[in-house]
């Protein structure tokens, strides 16, 4: 009898390790290196999973379109006063012509002395236009001498604002040899109508 329950212990226990041995084997080996990584070939642990990260959003160059910056439009230049014209002015004793060399439109020394007579009286008399009249004598053409006076007024004008007179009064005009003083064929005569001179008017 107690032969017969050693043989049903034996057979029980051989039964119970079949039954393990066989659990086992269906069960997925995972097979670890020593890193703790798994082995090659060997399938990942559900923990090893990885999902990448999403790609980051591409990046859009946005056009910087510049401002358009608003330039006020230029003031216009102020329009001058047209000056009077010459048969408004009238001469005065006070004020007396100057002399030029013959071809040029230099200020001779003589002919600063008179102006900055002349310049005395003008600052006295603000209230008063002046007309710088520019003449040549009869030696030359009527356009190059109508050139030549403008030149004699101009710088008859410029030595008058370094006096300090306002260029505002003045006006210039240009005869060039159509208003001779005389009409002799000789040096003095012509040296007479080589001359600027000076009318004024009351404004």
């Amino acid at each position: 009898m107690a032969r017969r329950w050693c043989h049903l212990g034996s057979a029980f226990l051989v039964l119970v390790l079949t039954l393990f041995l066989i659990g086992c084997a269906m069960r997925p080996a995972t097979i670890l290196t020593t890193a703790g990584t798994p082995a090659p070939g060997a399938p990942l642990p559900a923990t090893a999973l990885w999902t990448p990260p999403p790609p980051p959003a591409a990046h859009v160059e946005v056009p910087i379109i510049p401002i358009a910056e608003t330039v006020p439009a230029p003031a216009p230049p102020p329009v001058p006063l047209a000056p009077p014209p010459p048969r408004e002015f009238t001469a005065v004793e006070e004020l007396k012509d100057i002399r030029f060399d013959f071809d040029k439109y230099d200020i001779r020394p003589s002919a600063a002395e008179v102006l900055e007579a002349n310049s005395v009286w003008m600052k006295a008399n603000p209230d008063h236009l002046i007309l710088i009249e520019g003449h040549c004598d009869e030696r030359g053409t009527g356009e190059y001498n109508l050139a030549l006076g403008e030149r004699r007024a101009k710088a008859t004008l410029t030595y008058l604002l370094s006096q300090g007179i306002e260029a505002v009064r003045f006006t210039l005009v240009s005869y060039g040899k159509e208003r001779p003083l005389c009409s002799e064929q000789n040096e003095a005569c012509w040296a007479r109508n080589r001359r600027a001179n000076f009318l004024v008017k009351g404004r």
